[in-house]
């Protein structure tokens, strides 16, 4: 069983940044695929960025060059770094986990997911 916390969410102005992290607990978070998902208002829940067990990160075209998610396996801890924020960021910000048989494996369908967070919302004012 893995709890998940978000953190870090508010309101920014468009061009400015933010940093989002997500604590688990329970043992071998290690063990762990983990994803950040996103769902605006009136729309559905959308695939940003997941790491692999070993740290090897995936983003939508959306936010490629923008965003950059990291894992500290020693905090139980991952993290979305958003830079060049704009009003189509605003969203409900999701961490998730799925346990990986393979250090390489990473999941954009939300629906491979096991556990999530309860969410941060994140405002990006025009």
């Amino acid at each position: 069983q893995v709890q998940l916390v978000e953190s870090g969410g508010g309101l920014v102005q468009a061009g400015g940044s933010l940093r989002l992290s997500c604590a688990a607990s329970g043992r071998s978070f290690s063990n762990y695929a983990m994803g950040w998902f996103r769902q605006a208002p009136g729309k559905e829940r959308e695939f940003v960025a997941a790491v692999s067990r070993n740290g090897n990160a995936n983003y939508a075209d959306s936010v490629k060059g923008r965003f950059t998610m990291s894992r500290d396996n020693a905090k139980n801890s991952i993290y979305l770094q958003m830079n060049s924020l704009n009003p189509e960021d605003t969203a409900v910000y999701y961490c998730a986990a799925k346990q990986a048989a393979y250090g390489n494996d990473w999941y954009q369908n939300s629906n491979s997911y096991d556990y999530w967070g309860q969410g941060t919302q994140v405002t990006v004012s025009s």
